[in-house]
């Protein structure tokens, strides 16, 4: 775009920021309920609430407690939200054999927030950390995750979540062809309006500390993720790998973590055009929090300046921490 306009005083920028209705006019992104993704934790047990030490304000919920929460996001405007599991230990085993089960935690919750809550979509995690007693995301063999073999669970653990009624799967594994499988395994079995929103460019990032925690895999972590996860030096190679799950199957392409890859966002969305979310993960939430109990930052500005960061990048949808707060303040601000 060429930029031409006359010099000063013919040009006066400032003109049009004067008063909120101009500004409110000239608005160029614009920030909605709607582009909101709620990630929800999720634990076992009857009216069960549980704080997350690391994560002020986020918290489990038992699923009966979860379908009311699920219910307010709904009535908030929220079109989705993203379900995540806190497996208890002597659920978890070395190959993550929990994700196959039809009745465990996540597969449950799917069916009561379906049968309780019209018109909100369920968004799976598919990937087995919550589930494996080394905390990696896949099937561990002499300290290296077995591409070939967990993609194999993978396929199973998306199959499982949408006979349960999940609406969008998102693996986020980052192993090698797994959406292409996945794609396969639904059309198969007549899936075919299933969605998956692939983890296509995930960094093996500092920022995912309170989440393992949020779930139970960061203290039984074995090693790190570097072999599976992406270079936090590299571009280019999010781009290969949206542009790969979408030429398998993929609706939908995600950039994570999200402030610090603001970059990668605009390039996967400029270069490939399809819809593309960005996650606003735990280290970044919490790290904004406790600015926010400091007093060093404001609440609400912080807030929602993070997430208009987002839109303006490129960003169709975020999946956000804060996206009840975020969503009520919209509504009273519209």
């Amino acid at each position: 775009m060429q930029l031409c306009h006359p010099a000063f005083p013919a040009t006066r920028m400032r003109r049009t920021r004067l008063a909120p209705w101009s500004r409110s006019m000239l608005r160029e992104t614009n920030l909605t309920p709607s582009d909101l993704i709620w990630p929800v934790f999720v634990i076992e047990g009857q009216n069960k609430t549980e704080e997350i030490s690391s994560m002020p304000g986020v918290f489990r919920y038992s699923i009966d407690r979860l379908v009311k929460q699920v219910q307010e996001a709904k009535d908030l405007g929220i079109p989705a939200v993203a379900l995540f599991p806190k497996m208890s230990k002597d659920q978890k085993d070395g190959r993550g054999t929990a994700a196959l089960d039809p009745e465990n935690l996540v597969c449950r919750a799917i069916r009561e927030i379906k049968d309780n809550v019209d018109g909100i979509g369920v968004l799976c995690d598919v990937a087995l950390d919550p589930y494996t007693s080394h905390g990696h995301d896949g099937i561990l063999e002499h300290g290296y995750v077995n591409n070939d073999a967990t993609v194999e669970v993978l396929v199973g653990q998306a199959l499982n979540q949408a006979k349960a009624g999940c609406d969008i799967l998102g693996p986020s594994d980052m192993m090698d062809g797994r959406v292409g499988k996945i794609r396969n395994a639904l059309e198969s079995q007549g899936f075919v309006n299933t969605m998956i929103m692939s983890y296509s460019c995930k960094y093996a990032s500092s920022f995912y500390g309170p989440f393992r925690e949020a779930v139970g895999s960061g203290a039984l972590l074995q090693g790190d993720k570097k072999t599976y996860q992406q270079d936090p030096a590299n571009v280019l190679e999010s781009l290969r790998e949206a542009a790969l799950d979408v030429e398998e199957g993929a609706d939908m392409v995600m950039v994570k973590p999200g402030m610090p890859y603001l970059d990668v966002l605009y390039r996967v969305k400029q270069t490939l055009g399809v819809p593309t979310f960005v996650y606003q993960v735990s280290g970044e939430y919490s790290m904004i929090c406790l600015a926010i109990e400091k007093g060093w930052l404001s609440r609400e500005q912080a807030m929602i300046e993070s997430l208009t960061s987002f839109k303006r990048a490129g960003a169709d949808g975020v999946l956000t921490y804060f996206a009840v707060e975020a969503a009520k303040h919209l509504q009273q601000s519209s």
